[in-house]
C-alpha cells in the first residue's frame, strides 16, 4: 500500500471565520508557509500551509454543504480530516461497508479529485479523494 518515502496523506482541514488573518497569523505563529490560496478578497475559498513536508488545508466558514457538515469554527466543529487516496470508489465500498455514515456520495470535483465525505461512528468528519497535494510541489 504505501512506501515510508512517499508524501503524507493526511490533511487536517480547518475552517475559520477569518481564514485570511489566520493565514497571516499561522504563518506568524506556527511558522506555516502559504503553498495555494483561492479565493476574493477577504474570502477563502481553500488554501493550504506547508510545514516542513507537512499541510494543512483550510477556508473560511461559509453556510455551504461542507460548513454544515463540519459546523461553525469555535464551536467545536470547523474540523475534519482529508484522506488522498489512490481509488476512491475502493475507499467508498470500505467505509461504506464499515458502516460508515455517508454524507456526501462519490462526486468527480472540477479540480480532478474523485472524492466522497462521511462520518465515523462518533461523528467527525472525514473526506477521502484521489487529490493529493504535496508539500513540496508548486500549488
Amino acid at each position: 500500500m504505501t512506501t515510508s518515502n512517499e508524501a503524507p496523506r493526511l490533511y487536517p482541514a480547518l475552517r475559520y471565520k477569518n481564514a485570511a488573518k489566520m493565514i497571516d497569523w499561522l504563518g506568524e505563529a506556527f511558522g506555516f508557509s502559504v503553498r495555494a490560496r483561492y479565493g476574493e478578497g477577504d474570502v477563502v475559498h481553500h488554501a493550504e500551509l506547508v510545514f516542513g513536508s507537512s499541510m494543512i488545508m483550510l477556508g473560511s466558514a461559509r453556510d455551504d454543504d461542507y460548513g454544515k457538515m463540519v459546523g461553525e469554527p469555535g464551536s467545536g466543529g470547523g474540523k475534519s480530516i482529508y484522506v488522498a487516496v489512490d481509488d476512491a470508489d475502493a475507499a467508498y465500498a470500505k467505509a461504506k461497508k464499515a458502516g460508515a455514515t455517508i454524507i456526501q456520495e462519490l462526486t468527480n470535483r472540477d479540480y480532478g479529485s474523485r472524492e466522497f465525505i462521511c462520518r465515523d461512528p462518533e461523528g467527525s468528519v472525514w473526506s477521502f479523494g484521489t487529490y493529493w497535494p504535496k508539500a513540496g510541489d508548486k500549488g
